[in-house]
Parts: structure tokens; C-alpha cells; sequence
């Protein structure tokens, strides 16, 4: 069982963070080295992909699917209830699910959309934005 904190991360985040010219990379190669568990559903895998195919290359796209798909620190989650919680942005709705069926300690994203969660008070979701997220794995080390 792993002991690392557990956080959902929006598309927009990982897709700044894959190049190694990034000054994000440092968030990507955190989730290789297994410094936090990734939770993640069927269907942000399935956008991950499509967006990363769309901005980088189905190359690029599918190898980073296959890693997510063999780290042992990804875990795949499945979401029993629907929250609806993200009334401007719907497709956003999935990544607040699995925050809450994974138990996840927050979501990491740049997404505006998000800020109405800090006036929910259940469930309770944590809002880091990729700076702060990376201070917090800054602070593990």
C-alpha cells in the first residue's frame, strides 16, 4: 500500500508538464518517479489522450498512456456517483468524481472552472494550481 498523497490532475496540467523543456516538467517526472499517486478514471485517460495526440503527436500520446498504464502508482478509479458539481464546464465533472471516489488530497489544475468548489462545503475538494502543487512535492523531498 502506498503511503504517497493522492491527487487527480486536470489535462491542462499534465499536458504543460510532459515536455522536458517545460518549466512544469519537474510535476511529470514526479509522477515517474512515483512521488504521488495519480488517480485516474477511464475517461481522463481517454482525454489525456486525445489532447495530448491533438497538441503533441498519437506517438507522444500513446507513450505516455502505455507509462500511466504500467506505473504502479497510478490508480485507477471508479466513480459510483456523479456529483455535477462543475455547472460551467460539464466535461470538468469527471475529474471532481474521481477526486472524490479515490480520496484523492486534490485536484491540480489551471482551470477556472474549478474556483466554484471553494464554495462548496461537501464535498470537501482541495484547488492547487501547478505552482503550488509543485511546492508541495518540493516540500517531500
Amino acid at each position: 500500500m502506498s503511503t504517497n498523497q493522492r491527487f487527480v490532475i486536470d489535462t491542462n496540467v499534465l499536458l504543460v508538464s510532459i515536455s522536458r523543456k517545460s518549466q512544469y516538467h519537474r510535476v511529470f517526472e514526479a509522477l515517474l518517479n512515483q512521488e504521488f499517486d495519480l488517480a485516474v478514471t477511464s475517461d481522463i485517460l481517454s482525454e489525456y489522450e486525445e489532447v495530448i495526440s491533438e497538441k503533441y503527436s498519437v506517438l507522444v500520446s500513446r507513450n505516455v498512456i502505455r507509462a500511466l498504464l504500467l506505473l504502479p502508482n497510478v490508480i485507477r478509479t471508479e466513480v459510483y456517483y456523479n456529483w455535477n458539481l462543475i455547472r460551467d464546464d460539464r466535461d470538468d465533472d469527471k475529474f471532481v468524481d474521481c477526486a472524490v471516489a479515490s480520496n484523492a488530497d486534490a485536484i491540480v489544475t489551471h482551470d477556472r472552472h474549478f474556483n466554484i468548489l471553494k464554495s462548496i462545503p461537501f464535498p470537501q475538494i482541495t484547488i492547487l494550481t501547478i505552482s503550488e502543487f509543485e511546492a508541495v512535492l518540493n516540500k517531500r523531498k
